[in-house]
Protein backbone atom coordinates (compact mmCIF):
# COMPACT_ATOMS: atom_id res chain seq x y z
CA UNK A 1 0.00 0.00 0.00
CA UNK A 2 1.39 3.23 -1.01
CA UNK A 3 1.52 6.23 1.73
CA UNK A 4 -1.21 8.93 1.30
CA UNK A 5 0.35 12.68 0.58
CA UNK A 6 -1.92 14.97 2.63
CA UNK A 7 -1.93 18.49 4.14
CA UNK A 8 -3.06 20.15 7.16
CA UNK A 9 -3.36 24.06 7.82
CA UNK A 10 -3.73 26.01 10.91
CA UNK A 11 -4.36 29.41 11.41
CA UNK A 12 -2.33 31.00 14.09
CA UNK A 13 -2.62 34.43 14.67
CA UNK A 14 -2.20 36.18 17.96
CA UNK A 15 -2.85 34.14 21.28
CA UNK A 16 -5.84 32.44 18.61
CA UNK A 17 -6.10 29.58 16.05
CA UNK A 18 -8.73 28.54 13.92
CA UNK A 19 -10.00 25.49 13.69
CA UNK A 20 -12.67 23.14 11.84
CA UNK A 21 -15.51 21.00 12.82
CA UNK A 22 -15.44 18.50 10.46
CA UNK A 23 -18.97 17.58 9.07
CA UNK A 24 -18.06 14.26 6.87
CA UNK A 25 -15.66 11.66 5.88
CA UNK A 26 -12.75 10.71 7.51
CA UNK A 27 -12.19 12.99 11.00
CA UNK A 28 -15.56 13.57 10.92
CA UNK A 29 -16.72 15.13 14.01
CA UNK A 30 -13.59 16.24 15.76
CA UNK A 31 -12.12 19.63 15.56
CA UNK A 32 -8.90 19.68 13.28
CA UNK A 33 -7.07 22.31 10.89
CA UNK A 34 -7.96 22.36 6.88
CA UNK A 35 -6.02 20.51 4.49
CA UNK A 36 -6.27 17.11 2.48
CA UNK A 37 -4.97 15.04 -0.46
CA UNK A 38 -2.22 16.45 -2.20
CA UNK A 39 -3.18 16.07 -6.17
CA UNK A 40 -0.92 14.77 -8.81
CA UNK A 41 -0.07 17.79 -10.66
CA UNK A 42 0.35 20.12 -7.90
CA UNK A 43 3.31 20.94 -5.34
CA UNK A 44 2.54 20.30 -0.98
CA UNK A 45 2.06 24.14 -0.58
CA UNK A 46 0.18 24.01 -3.73
CA UNK A 47 -2.08 21.67 -2.10
CA UNK A 48 -2.36 23.10 1.20
CA UNK A 49 -3.48 26.96 -0.55
CA UNK A 50 -6.13 25.11 -2.62
CA UNK A 51 -7.60 22.62 0.68
CA UNK A 52 -7.99 25.74 2.68
CA UNK A 53 -9.82 28.15 0.09
CA UNK A 54 -12.28 24.88 -0.56
CA UNK A 55 -12.99 23.79 2.99
CA UNK A 56 -13.00 27.18 4.96
CA UNK A 57 -13.45 30.12 1.69
CA UNK A 58 -9.64 31.92 2.61
CA UNK A 59 -6.69 32.60 0.62
CA UNK A 60 -3.27 31.63 2.58
CA UNK A 61 -0.93 34.72 1.88
CA UNK A 62 1.67 33.13 4.27
CA UNK A 63 2.17 29.32 4.82
CA UNK A 64 5.20 28.51 6.91
CA UNK A 65 5.49 24.51 6.99
CA UNK A 66 6.43 23.67 10.92
CA UNK A 67 5.45 19.50 11.03
CA UNK A 68 5.44 16.55 9.09
CA UNK A 69 3.95 13.61 10.44
CA UNK A 70 3.80 10.43 9.42
CA UNK A 71 0.32 7.85 10.58
CA UNK A 72 -0.42 4.50 10.68
CA UNK A 73 -3.40 2.88 11.12
CA UNK A 74 -3.36 -0.88 11.94
CA UNK A 75 -6.84 -1.45 11.48
CA UNK A 76 -6.72 -1.26 7.74
CA UNK A 77 -2.96 -0.38 7.18
CA UNK A 78 -3.26 2.97 5.70
CA UNK A 79 -0.38 4.87 5.97
CA UNK A 80 -1.13 9.56 5.80
CA UNK A 81 2.31 11.74 5.52
CA UNK A 82 0.57 14.56 7.26
CA UNK A 83 2.60 17.69 6.41
CA UNK A 84 1.58 20.84 8.57
CA UNK A 85 1.03 24.66 7.84
CA UNK A 86 0.65 27.76 9.94
CA UNK A 87 -1.23 30.03 7.61
CA UNK A 88 0.48 33.12 9.55
CA UNK A 89 -1.52 35.54 6.97
CA UNK A 90 -4.61 35.01 4.98
CA UNK A 91 -7.42 37.17 2.99
CA UNK A 92 -11.47 36.84 3.34
CA UNK A 93 -13.51 35.56 6.10
CA UNK A 94 -14.12 31.85 7.20
CA UNK A 95 -17.05 30.51 5.96
CA UNK A 96 -19.03 27.39 6.86
CA UNK A 97 -18.74 25.14 3.98
CA UNK A 98 -20.09 21.34 3.35
CA UNK A 99 -17.22 19.65 4.93
CA UNK A 100 -16.35 21.95 7.45
CA UNK A 101 -17.43 24.79 10.41
CA UNK A 102 -14.65 26.54 11.11
CA UNK A 103 -14.03 28.52 14.88
CA UNK A 104 -11.67 30.66 16.73
CA UNK A 105 -10.21 29.44 19.87
CA UNK A 106 -7.48 31.15 22.50
CA UNK A 107 -4.94 28.61 22.50
CA UNK A 108 -5.45 27.64 26.04
CA UNK A 109 -8.84 26.90 25.63
CA UNK A 110 -7.98 24.25 22.12
CA UNK A 111 -10.81 21.74 22.54
CA UNK A 112 -8.17 18.37 22.71
CA UNK A 113 -11.05 16.71 23.89
CA UNK A 114 -12.68 16.81 20.60
CA UNK A 115 -9.61 16.36 18.21
CA UNK A 116 -7.01 13.81 17.49
CA UNK A 117 -5.22 11.92 20.08
CA UNK A 118 -2.09 13.19 18.46
CA UNK A 119 -2.69 16.47 18.26
CA UNK A 120 -2.43 16.97 22.16
CA UNK A 121 1.14 16.29 21.44
CA UNK A 122 2.65 18.27 18.58
CA UNK A 123 0.16 21.34 18.73
CA UNK A 124 2.40 22.92 21.48
CA UNK A 125 5.38 22.70 19.42
CA UNK A 126 3.36 24.24 16.46
CA UNK A 127 2.07 26.92 18.74
CA UNK A 128 5.63 27.57 19.98
CA UNK A 129 6.81 28.24 16.30
CA UNK A 130 9.19 25.16 16.50
CA UNK A 131 9.88 22.87 13.73
CA UNK A 132 9.34 19.04 13.91
CA UNK A 133 8.64 15.33 13.02
CA UNK A 134 6.13 12.46 14.24
CA UNK A 135 5.39 9.08 13.92
CA UNK A 136 1.92 7.77 15.39
CA UNK A 137 0.49 4.46 15.17
CA UNK A 138 -3.10 3.57 16.16
CA UNK A 139 -5.15 1.18 16.83
CA UNK A 140 -8.66 -0.27 17.56
CA UNK A 141 -11.04 3.59 18.42
CA UNK A 142 -7.77 5.82 17.46
CA UNK A 143 -5.63 4.33 19.97
CA UNK A 144 -2.38 5.61 20.09
CA UNK A 145 0.14 2.55 20.02
CA UNK A 146 3.36 3.75 19.37
CA UNK A 147 4.32 7.22 19.32
CA UNK A 148 7.45 9.14 18.34
CA UNK A 149 7.86 12.79 18.25
CA UNK A 150 11.09 15.00 18.04
CA UNK A 151 11.61 18.64 17.27
CA UNK A 152 14.33 19.48 14.36
CA UNK A 153 15.67 22.31 12.78
CA UNK A 154 14.36 21.52 9.18
CA UNK A 155 11.20 19.74 7.55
Amino acid sequence: MTKLITTLCVVHQDEKILLGMKKRGFGALRWNGFGGKVEKDETIEEAAARETREEVGIEALELEKLGVIDFKFQTNGEEIEVNIFNIKNFSGTPIETEEMRPQWFDVDKIPFETMWPDDIFWIPLFLAGKKFKGKFVFGEKDAILEQKMEEVQDV
